[in-house]
């Protein structure tokens, strides 16, 4: 088996979906701007219902691209703002379904513009990829 239902899951147009961390110990979002700006706001809820603002930290990194060195954002809340930076379009955050408050089990990102997609990976579950769990509420 490959890493697809082994390693990890995917939703290739992930913003404004609920993810469900059931199946999998985190889910990393990747955002790439294509209108020179992207913020993504950071939300969990109970089976894409009940949904809040997750504050937790994520610790975002931004990069070109087109590949390039991986830098530290600052940590800001449940909004992470890439803002206008014209080297580094590019980026990606984590959130483990530990940092979910009690009772909660999906997580939801919603972008202003760009590219989200997720990768749900540390699969709790290894299956063949026809037969993955459903990855968005």
């Amino acid at each position: 088996m490959r890493g697809l239902g082994r390693v990890f899951n995917v939703v290739p147009a992930a913003s404004g979906v609920h993810i469900p961390l059931k199946n999998a110990s985190a889910v990393s979002f990747i955002t790439y701007e294509d209108d020179g700006t992207t913020i993504a706001t950071i939300k969990e809820s109970i089976d894409g219902a009940s949904e809040q603002a997750l504050d937790c930290d994520v610790y975002p990194h931004k990069a070109p691209g087109v590949g390039g060195t991986w830098t530290a954002m600052a940590e800001q809340d449940d909004t992470l703002a890439l803002g206008a930076d014209t080297t580094n379009d590019c980026m990606v955050f984590t959130v483990d379904a530990s940092q979910l408050s009690a009772g909660f089990n999906c997580v939801e990102v919603t972008v202003d513009g760009g590219i989200c997609i997720a990768v749900l990976h540390d699969l709790t579950v290894q299956r063949k990829p026809a037969n993955l769990a459903r990855n968005v509420v």
